[in-house]
């Protein structure tokens, strides 16, 4: 199994070092930046597997380069911001940014790790005996390839919006609770927030649906969740 690489970003030279412990620890390959500019020269370069950001950083925040990466250059690199800001509403500016997770100082660098671990779990190869690609009208999801087309074109999903896409189109009709959509993306352990879930969806509908605001893929059903449409208007096809 090839190694993940991890960029570790933040102004503090300690806070690294105690992260890297852990990590190479536990079999990752681990690479430093200080600031937000270098960890985005660095990004393009070695085109790590998974980020860690600070948010209060010199240069450019942790919100800038999350800004950056999903707006300006595209990039779906799963991203864990780490602030000490413990806030709700701080936690889900981080999300609403592009972050895929959000872990509040202080943490411990084993629960780092396990995030980790859980969010690269979200980018890795689809069970070969699901569907391999579902369709919705101009919407078309190649599970395999974690690869998402809109009218020809392709949309730039982060691990964690793909996997609660995948989560509603593989069953339409469904509805999700929020708790369910948590625990079917993040794993049981995970002690989150159940309004993350409604962040990701607003992220996923800014991306996917005609207008936002009168979704046509993802709906809500009130009081429950979320659904996706309805299957006869669903195409599946296996490989």
């Amino acid at each position: 199994m090839p190694i993940s690489t991890i960029l570790v970003v933040d102004d503090d030279p300690r806070t690294i070092e105690l992260i890297r412990l852990r990590l190479e620890r536990d079999g990752f390959r681990v690479l430093s930046a200080a600031n937000g500019q270098l960890a985005l020269d660095a990004i393009r370069v070695e085109h790590p597997d998974l980020v860690v950001l600070d948010l209060m950083m010199p240069v450019l925040d942790g919100l800038d380069v999350c800004h950056i990466l999903r707006a300006e250059t595209g990039s779906n690199v799963p991203i864990i911001m780490v602030t000490a800001r413990s806030t709700e509403d701080d936690k889900l500016v981080g999300l609403e940014s592009g972050a895929d997770d959000y872990l509040t100082k202080p943490f411990s660098p084993r629960e780092l790790s396990a995030r980790i671990s859980a969010v690269l779990r979200r980018a890795a190869p689809i069970d070969p005996e699901r569907p391999s690609i579902i369709t919705h009208g101009d919407l078309v999801v190649d599970l395999p390839r974690f690869h998402v087309m809109l009218r020809g074109e392709t949309v730039s999903l982060t691990p964690t919006e793909f996997s609660i896409l995948a989560a509603l189109i593989a069953e339409p009709e469904r509805a999700f609770t929020r708790l369910q959509l948590l625990t079917r993306v993040f794993g049981y352990s995970y002690e989150g927030m159940e309004r993350t879930v409604d962040v990701h969806i607003t992220n996923l509908r800014r991306k996917l649906e005609p207008s936002p605001s009168q979704p046509v893929y993802i709906l809500t059903v009130y009081g429950v969740g979320y659904r996706f449409a309805e299957r006869e208007h669903l195409d599946v096809i296996s490989s």
